[in-house]
C-alpha cells in the first residue's frame, strides 16, 4: 500500500514539475509570429474587432423590423363597484362591470420608416469598426517591435555573462600569477591589490548580469504572451542578428505618409467627428415610424383561459407617427457649434501628424545610421582594445609596465565590449523603429 501511494505522489510529481518546466524553442523571426497570435495586447486588439462587429450589426438592426409580444393577466381580488340612479330617485344601486379575471395577449410589429440620427449612427458604427481594425494594425506594430527588444535585451545578457566569465577566468589567472609573484618579493604589494579589486568588480556585475538575464526573459515571455516562467531557447545569436538587419536600403526608402497607420487613424478621427456634426444637425430632422398591433382579449370570473372553450375577441391595430423637433432653446444649434468646432480641431491635428510622421521618419532613418556607424566602429575597437590590454598584460608580467597602466587597459577593453555589445542591440532595435516608422508590413 505504502509502495502505491508513493508511486502515486511521484508520479504526479513528474507531471507537475514537466508542467511547470514547459520549454519553447524561437528564432526572432518565429518569436514575432507568435507573439502576433499570442500576445496579451494582440488578443486583446483581435476582441475589440469582434465587439466592434456586433456594434455594427446592433446599430443596423434598430432600422430592421423590431417584434414585441406581451401578456398581461389581471385578477380583481376586490372588484370596483360603480352607483347609478336609474330611476332619479335619489337612491343609489350598485353595480359590478366586467369579470374577475382578464387576459390580454398582444404582438406589435414595429418599423422606423425615417431617421436621420440612425443614418448616421450607421455610418459611425461602420467608422468605428475601421478605428478598431487600424488600431489593431499599431497594436502588431508595436508588438513586433516590443518583441525585437525584449529578445534583444535578453542576447546582450547572455553575450555580457559570456564575455565577463571570459574576462573574470582571465584576471583571475593574472592576480594568482601576481600574488606568487609577490610572494617572491618580485612585485609590489599594490600590484595585487590592483588586480583583486579590478577581479572584485567584475565578479559582482556577473553577479548583477546574471539576475538581469532572469528579468530579461521573463520580459520577453511577457512580450510573447507567455506564462513568465516559460523556459526559453533563443536559437538566432546577437551577432547574426546585428549584421542581418544592416540595410542601407532601408535609409533611402521614400515615405508616404498617406500609407502611415498613424495618418489613416487620424484621418479616421477627423471622419468621426465630421459624423458627429451630421449626427447634430441631424437631430432637427423629423422622425418617422409605424407599428403593427394584433392582440386577443379573454374575461372570465375564474382562471379558465387555458380552456378549449374559453372565448377570446381579437383585436387590430395600424398606426403611424411623426415627431417633429420645433423648438429646443438653442440647444440643438449649440450642440452643432461644438461638433463643428471638434471637426476644425481634428483637421488641425491631422496637418500637425503630417509632419510629426515625417519629422519622426527621417529621426529615425538617421538614428539607423548612426546606429550602422557606431556598431562598425566599436567592432574595429574592441579588436584592438584586446590586442592593447594582452600587450599590457604582457608588459606587466616582465616589470616593464605598472598596474596601473594595465588597469587602464582593461577598462578600456571592459567599456569597449560592452559598447559592441550594446551596439549591435541597437542596430536591431533602430531598424524596428525606423520600419514603424515607414509603416513597413511586418514580414
Amino acid at each position: 500500500m505504502k509502495k502505491r501511494i508513493l508511486v502515486y505522489f511521484s508520479t504526479c510529481f513528474f507531471l507537475i514539475t514537466n508542467a511547470q518546466e514547459k520549454t519553447q524553442t524561437l528564432s526572432l523571426k518565429e518569436a514575432i509570429n507568435f507573439a502576433l497570435e499570442n500576445s496579451y495586447n494582440t488578443k486583446a486588439s483581435k476582441n475589440d474587432i469582434l465587439a466592434a462587429e456586433k456594434k455594427v450589426w446592433e446599430t443596423t438592426t434598430i432600422g430592421l423590423p423590431q417584434i414585441d409580444g406581451n401578456i398581461d393577466y389581471q385578477n380583481f381580488i376586490k372588484q370596483p363597484i360603480t352607483l347609478a340612479d336609474f330611476d332619479q330617485d335619489g337612491t343609489n344601486e350598485e353595480f359590478i362591470f366586467g369579470t374577475k379575471q382578464n387576459m390580454n395577449a398582444t404582438v406589435t410589429l414595429r418599423q422606423l420608416l425615417f431617421d436621420g440620427s440612425y443614418l448616421v449612427g450607421l455610418q459611425a458604427s461602420k467608422t468605428y469598426l475601421k478605428i478598431s481594425e487600424q488600431a489593431n494594425e499599431k497594436t502588431e506594430m508595436l508588438t513586433k517591435e516590443a518583441v525585437i527588444n525584449a529578445y534583444g535585451n535578453v542576447l546582450v545578457t547572455e553575450n555580457s555573462i559570456a564575455i565577463l566569465e571570459g574576462n573574470i577566468k582571465i584576471l583571475q589567472k593574472n592576480f594568482d600569477d601576481a600574488k606568487k609573484i609577490y610572494e617572491n618579493g618580485l612585485n609590489e604589494e599594490e600590484d595585487v591589490e590592483q588586480l583583486e579589486i579590478t577581479l572584485g568588480n567584475l565578479k559582482n556585475q556577473l553577479n548583477n548580469t546574471k539576475r538581469m538575464k532572469e528579468i530579461a526573459y521573463q520580459m520577453l515571455n511577457l512580450s510573447l504572451g507567455n506564462p513568465i516562467s516559460t523556459k526559453l531557447i533563443l536559437t538566432d545569436s546577437l551577432d547574426s542578428l546585428a549584421e542581418d538587419n544592416i540595410s542601407l536600403k532601408l535609409i533611402s526608402e521614400t515615405f508616404n505618409v498617406n500609407n502611415h497607420i498613424d495618418f489613416k487613424i487620424s484621418e479616421n478621427d477627423l471622419e468621426t467627428k465630421r459624423l458627429m456634426v451630421k449626427l447634430e444637425q441631424s437631430k432637427a430632422l423629423p422622425t418617422l415610424s409605424a407599428f403593427l398591433n394584433y392582440g386577443a382579449q379573454a374575461n372570465s370570473d375564474s382562471f379558465t383561459f387555458l380552456n378549449s372553450n374559453q372565448r377570446w375577441f381579437d383585436s387590430s391595430l395600424l398606426g403611424v407617427s411623426l415627431k417633429i423637433p420645433i423648438f429646443s432653446s438653442f440647444g440643438r444649434s449649440a450642440k452643432t457649434a461644438q461638433a463643428k468646432i471638434a471637426l476644425e480641431t481634428a483637421d488641425l491635428r491631422l496637418q500637425e501628424i503630417k509632419q510629426k510622421l515625417s519629422l519622426e521618419a527621417q529621426k529615425a532613418k538617421n538614428d539607423y545610421q548612426i546606429s550602422i556607424d557606431n556598431y562598425q566602429t566599436n567592432k574595429k575597437n574592441v579588436g584592438l582594445a584586446e590586442r592593447i590590454e594582452k600587450k599590457q598584460r604582457v608588459k606587466f608580467f616582465e616589470g616593464i609596465s605598472s598596474s596601473f597602466d594595465l588597469l587602464q587597459a582593461q577598462n578600456q577593453l571592459y567599456t569597449q565590449q560592452q559598447n559592441y555589445i550594446q551596439s549591435m542591440l541597437e542596430v536591431i532595435a533602430k531598424k524596428a523603429t525606423l520600419e514603424n516608422a515607414l509603416n513597413l508590413p511586418i514580414k
